[in-house]
């Protein structure tokens, strides 16, 4: 089965995927030289004696099929084929180069992971299509609506090997990671935007961000104060506080409104400035958002 974002591998007469064949040092200047003036050449030196040649290449063969064009891989058996393995000085295998425009221009030696495989691949094919983009934010965003996170995470990684500044993707991952209660993870993926970045998740993780670090670590104190006086604002805007820093965003927002409701005004209306951010976090689309919203106007408007 295809991994999501992937493209059945395009196959040709007798089976053979058409951006894939096995060549020589007699085909090197037409299979790899003059056909990389068109579009990117891996080429792939292999011996069938070596071990980590057995699990590169198929899975080279895999990545490249699923380019789906963007590039194309030639084969070659260093054993049989030694001219231009020894004139690229290749001293182990299997070594790999990426051919553009006759050159050779990036490359690496040992088998590597599939992520870094795609990795490579999309370093020398040039920018994704937006078509192959838009179709693996959709995936995510409807792994998302599923509770899927996991899912969803791993679509927006594939975009990010694929655009690494996408700043959807950037969001959305931040997002899985902050649902999943990876603080540190969100902050990374956060911190990879690009300056002046404008996303709702990210705005949305950005705040959340901001709540769990400001929030005090401990609930219970203010619980105690609000049992003894429940008009004790103070307290009730610090277990806000804590209760929003710890993810749990319902609750911060039922407790701010009932300072609202009790004192709109109180503090130069530090509730209701601490409910935007709530909200923020959640997500303006979110449910706590949007009946929060709407509780909100009633108690301003009435």
């Amino acid at each position: 089965m295809a991994l999501i974002g992937e493209k059945p591998a395009p196959i040709a007469a007798g089976g053979k995927n058409p951006h894939i064949k096995d060549g020589t040092d007699a085909s090197f200047l037409a299979d790899v030289i003059e056909a990389s003036k068109i579009q990117p050449v891996i080429v792939d030196f292999w011996a069938t004696w070596c071990g980590p040649c057995r699990q590169l290449t198929p899975a080279l063969e895999k990545a490249v099929a699923a380019a789906d064009g963007a590039v194309k891989l030639v084969k070659i058996d260093v054993d049989k084929n030694p001219g231009y393995s020894g004139q690229l000085r290749v001293q182990s295998i299997p070594t790999v180069y990426a051919f553009v425009d006759g050159q050779p221009v990036d490359g690496f030696q040992g088998a590597v992971p599939d992520s870094e495989l795609k990795a490579f691949i999309a370093r020398i094919s040039g920018p994704p299509k937006e078509s192959d983009v838009d179709a693996l934010l959709a995936m995510a965003k409807e792994s998302v609506s599923l509770g899927d996170l996991g899912g969803a995470a791993q679509a927006f990684a594939q975009v990010l090997q694929m655009d690494p500044a996408n700043v959807k993707a950037l969001g959305g991952l931040a997002r899985c990671y902050l649902d999943g209660g990876d603080l540190e993870r969100a902050a990374e993926v956060v911190a990879m935007a690009p300056a002046g970045a404008k996303d709702p998740d990210l705005d949305s993780v950005r705040a959340a961000l901001a709540l769990a670090e400001a929030a005090p670590s401990e609930t219970a104190p203010f619980e105690a104060r609000l049992a003894a006086d429940p008009d004790d604002h103070e307290a009730r805007l610090e277990l806000a506080k804590a209760l929003a820093g710890a993810g749990r965003l319902q609750e911060a927002s039922d407790h701010l409104l009932e300072i609202i409701r009790r004192d709109r005004a109180w503090n130069d209306e530090a509730a209701r400035k601490q409910l935007l951010t709530v909200f923020e976090a959640a997500g303006y689309a979110s449910e706590v958002a949007k009946q929060g919203r709407k509780r909100l106007s009633s108690l301003l408007f009435s």
